[in-house]
């Protein structure tokens, strides 16, 4: 996909709820991409998509908040990234209408600690990613509910690398009655089939060669996936491919490889036929990346 701008449109640049309260009213189909700023390729994909679905008098929102709920112990809050003048450039290239950047005063009035109703994910965010990441769908749930309540968008978008965030974030807006349609965005990939992500600047050329491996992998057991084969040779034709990566130089670490069903992300039936997502994560040197490929079954 091409970075080139689509247009040129000053976004307004809003920091509060009472900010928002006082421009609601003006705003017709509004459609929220909620990110934590630091914006690339994918997040253009995702702000093109929801300009898409607002039409040409609709109101695309993207929020830039780098939400404290979502960070482990281990993982650095403070050095993740934040760069809202280049982000709002980006923005403006594509022709963000509003800018919701909040403090984290805004978002938790009592500070993080002080949040004491929260979401909690069920089942679905104690698995995978949630089991590696033990209280990060808490965060993203959490944030999400309250970037709905305060910007009140009639539908956001979300990308589809994220899958299991996308799966819960459904069933969030379902199970708690929001008014709000959820779209997915498409994977957008780099020339070689890698995911983009930000984490794609820590690896070295040759770490890159080996994290092509999930993608190959991905492509290999949804190709068996359309000749009707089993799900146990679905998953067995990823393998492989990672199996081979492993031997690399430098390695791949696989994290996981699962075969699930894209609403609950648990294991799917080895006789099972229909919609799947094969679904992979991996340590490539000190950067852990995931990916994913919806498929069927035949």
């Amino acid at each position: 996909m091409s970075d080139t701008p689509t247009s040129t449109h000053a976004p307004r640049l809003v920091r509060t709820g009472e900010e928002l309260d006082q421009l609601r009213p003006d705003l017709d189909a509004v459609v929220l991409v909620p990110t934590m700023g630091a914006l690339h390729t994918g997040h253009r994909s995702l702000i093109r998509q929801a300009r898409e679905h607002a039409g040409p008098s609709g109101t695309v929102v993207v929020s830039i908040f780098v939400n404290p709920l979502q960070f482990g112990p281990n993982e650095d809050y403070a050095e993740y990234p934040r760069t809202l003048d280049a982000d709002l450039e980006v923005c403006a290239n594509e022709g963000v209408d509003v800018v919701f950047a909040p403090s984290v005063d805004t978002m938790y009035p009592d500070g993080p600690g002080g949040a004491m109703v929260t979401v909690r994910p069920g089942p679905t965010g104690t698995i995978l990613e949630g089991a590696t990441r033990p209280g990060f769908f808490d965060g993203v749930l959490t944030v999400v509910a309250k970037l709905f309540h305060l910007v009140r968008p009639d539908a956001a978008v979300f990308g589809q690398k994220d899958a299991q965030q996308l799966a819960l974030v459904r069933r969030m807006v379902r199970d708690l009655s929001m008014p709000v349609a959820i779209h997915a965005a498409d994977i957008v990939r780099d020339r070689d089939g890698l995911a983009t992500s930000s984490r794609n600047v820590y690896l070295s050329p040759e770490e890159r060669d080996t994290a092509l491996a999930l993608s190959r992998a991905l492509r290999a057991g949804r190709d068996l996936a359309a000749r009707a084969a089993t799900a146990t040779a679905v998953r067995d034709a990823a393998d492989s491919v990672l199996a081979s990566a492993a031997k690399a130089t430098p390695p791949l670490e696989l994290d996981y490889l699962v075969l699930v069903d894209p609403d609950t992300f648990t294991d799917v039936d080895t006789d099972h036929h229909g919609p799947a997502v094969l679904a992979v994560a991996a340590w490539v040197g000190e950067t852990r990346l995931i990916d994913n490929m919806p498929l069927h079954i035949e």
